[in-house]
C-alpha cells in the first residue's frame, strides 16, 4: 500500500529517473502545448493577439502562484510525513489541499473578474491588445478553481508515489487541449476565447481523472471522512513551505509587468511580442528542469524526513547535472538559430528581424540557470522555507527589477538593449547567490 516507501531504499539514480521522467514528459507536453497554443493564436489571430497573450501570461502566473502556494507546499509536506511514517497527517494534507485550493481560487477569480481591465493595462496591454487579453483572461478566470485543483492534485500524486499517474493526467489535459484548440479557434471562429475555453475543458477532464486515484480504497493516501477540516498546523506549515514558489511566481509577474511596460515604452507591441516568443522557447526547457525538480522533490523530502541525508544530497547533485544538460540545449538553440525558432510563431518580417538579437542576449546565460532552479527547489523540498523564500526573491526583486528599470538609461543610443541585458545579468548574480547559500547548507549536513 505504501508505494512511497521505495523513496528511502531504492537506488537514488533509479528513483530520480522513475519520478522525474514522467514529470519531465508531463511538463514538456505542457510547454509544447503552450507553444502550439501560441502558434495557433499567432497565425490565426495575428501579432496583436500574440502580444496580448504575452500580456495575459503574468496574470495567469499570478493565478497559478496561489495554486503553487498550496500545492507545492502541501506536496513537500506530504513527502516529509510519509518519510516520518505519519500516515494520519499525510491524509489530512490531502483533504486540506483541496479545501485551501477551492477557497483561494474562488477569491482570485472574483478579484480578477472585478478589476480585469485595469490589471491587464498594468501588465502592459495597449488599446490595441486589451480586447484580446480581456477575452482570453475572462474565460481563464471563470475556470480558475479547476486550474488550482488540477495542479494541486498532480503535485500530491507525485509525492504519494504515483508519478506516472500524474504524468498521464497532464498528457490527457494537453492532448485534449491541442485537439480542441483548432476546433474552437478556427472551426467555431472563437479566436482567443476558444483557446482559453479549450484550456479549461481539458483541465476539467484531467481533474476527473486525478480524483479516481484518490477515491481508490486501496491507496494509502486517499479521500475519506475526517480529512477535510482545515488543520492549523498542516495549513500554516504547508503555506510556509509553499511561500517560496508563491513569492517567486508573484515576483516573476511583477518583473514581467515592468519588462512589458519598459518594452512598450522603448519598442512598442512588437517588442512585447518578441519577448513572448523568447519566453516560449526558454519555457519549454525550464519546464523540463521543473520536471526534474518535481522528480527530486519527493526523494529529497522523504529522505530528509527519514534522516538519510546522503541520499537526499545525491538526488540534488544528480538533478543539478541533468538540469545543466537541459539548459545547455536552449543555450545552443538561442545562440545558433534564433530566426528559425521565431519562424515557428510568426511570418511577420518585422518581428522576425527584431527577435534575433534579444534572443541571443537572453539565452547567453542559460547554462547556469538550471543550478539556481534546482538549489531553490532543494530548500523547498526539505522545508527550509526562509532560505527558499530568500533565494526565490533574489533574482526577481533584488537583481532583475532594479536592472530592468535603470539599465535602459545607460544604453542611451538604444535603451531597449538595457531591458534585454538586465535578464542575463540578474541570472548570473542569482546563481552566485545560490552557490553561496548552498555551500553554507552543505556544511550543516556534513556535520549532521
Amino acid at each position: 500500500m505504501n508505494k512511497a516507501a521505495e523513496l528511502g531504499v531504492e537506488p537514488v539514480r533509479h528513483l530520480l529517473f522513475k519520478y522525474a521522467l514522467p514529470a519531465i514528459i508531463a511538463m514538456t507536453a505542457t510547454s509544447l502545448y503552450n507553444i502550439v497554443d501560441s502558434i495557433y493564436i499567432g497565425h490565426g489571430c495575428g501579432t496583436l493577439a500574440l502580444s496580448a497573450l504575452t500580456v495575459a501570461k503574468p496574470f495567469m502566473d499570478i493565478c497559478a502562484a496561489f495554486g503553487s502556494l498550496v500545492g507545492v507546499g502541501a506536496s513537500s509536506l506530504l513527502a516529509i510525513y510519509l518519510g516520518e511514517k505519519d500516515y494520519d497527517r499525510a491524509n489530512r494534507v490531502l483533504g486540506n489541499v483541496i479545501v485551501m485550493n477551492i477557497i483561494l481560487s474562488a477569491l482570485v477569480m472574483v478579484v480578477g473578474l472585478v478589476w480585469l481591465d485595469p490589471i491587464l493595462m498594468l501588465f502592459g496591454a495597449s488599446e490595441d491588445t486589451l480586447l484580446y487579453a480581456h477575452e482570453y483572461m475572462e474565460i481563464i478566470l471563470y475556470g480558475n478553481i479547476l486550474t488550482h485543483l488540477y495542479f494541486g492534485l498532480n503535485a500530491m500524486l507525485r509525492s504519494a508515489g504515483h508519478p506516472r499517474f500524474s504524468m498521464t493526467a497532464t498528457i490527457v489535459a494537453v492532448v485534449v487541449n491541442i485537439i480542441l484548440d483548432p476546433i474552437f479557434i478556427f472551426g467555431l471562429d472563437m479566436g482567443v476565447r476558444g483557446a482559453a475555453l479549450a484550456t479549461i475543458i481539458s483541465q476539467a477532464i484531467a481533474v476527473t481523472w486525478q480524483v479516481t486515484k484518490f477515491t481508490n480504497k486501496n491507496e494509502l493516501v486517499r479521500f475519506h471522512r475526517g480529512i477535510w477540516r482545515l488543520n492549523r498546523h498542516i495549513t500554516f506549515r504547508a503555506l510556509a513551505i509553499g511561500m517560496s514558489p508563491f513569492l517567486y511566481n508573484i515576483a516573476h509577474c511583477v518583473v514581467v509587468i515592468i519588462i512589458n511596460n519598459q518594452l512598450k515604452a522603448f519598442g512598442g507591441d512588437t517588442a512585447i511580442a518578441s519577448y513572448g516568443v523568447i519566453n516560449r522557447l526558454t519555457f519549454v526547457f525550464a519546464m523540463m528542469v521543473m520536471g526534474l525538480n518535481q522528480g527530486m522533490q519527493p526523494i529529497a523530502g522523504f529522505n530528509y524526513g527519514a534522516g538519510q541525508y546522503d541520499r537526499m544530497l545525491r538526488s540534488f547533485y544528480l538533478t543539478c547535472k541533468y538540469a545543466t544538460y537541459v539548459m545547455g540545449a536552449v543555450f545552443i538553440l538561442g545562440e545558433c538559430c534564433p530566426r528559425l525558432v521565431t519562424q515557428m510563431f510568426t511570418h511577420d518580417p518585422e518581428l522576425l528581424d527584431f527577435t534575433i538579437k534579444p534572443m541571443r542576449i537572453i539565452c547567453s546565460t542559460m547554462l547556469i540557470i538550471g543550478f539556481q532552479m534546482v538549489t531553490g527547489n532543494l530548500f523547498t523540498s526539505i522545508g527550509r522555507a526562509g532560505k527558499a523564500i530568500f533565494l526565490s526573491l533574489t533574482r526577481q526583486v533584488l537583481y532583475l527589477i532594479p536592472l530592468a528599470l535603470f539599465l535602459p538609461y545607460l544604453f542611451t543610443n538604444d535603451p531597449i538593449l538595457g531591458v534585454w541585458w538586465s535578464i542575463p545579468i540578474s541570472d548570473t548574480l542569482s546563481a552566485v547567490t545560490a552557490a553561496v547559500m548552498l555551500a553554507v547548507e552543505l556544511k550543516h549536513f556534513r556535520t549532521a
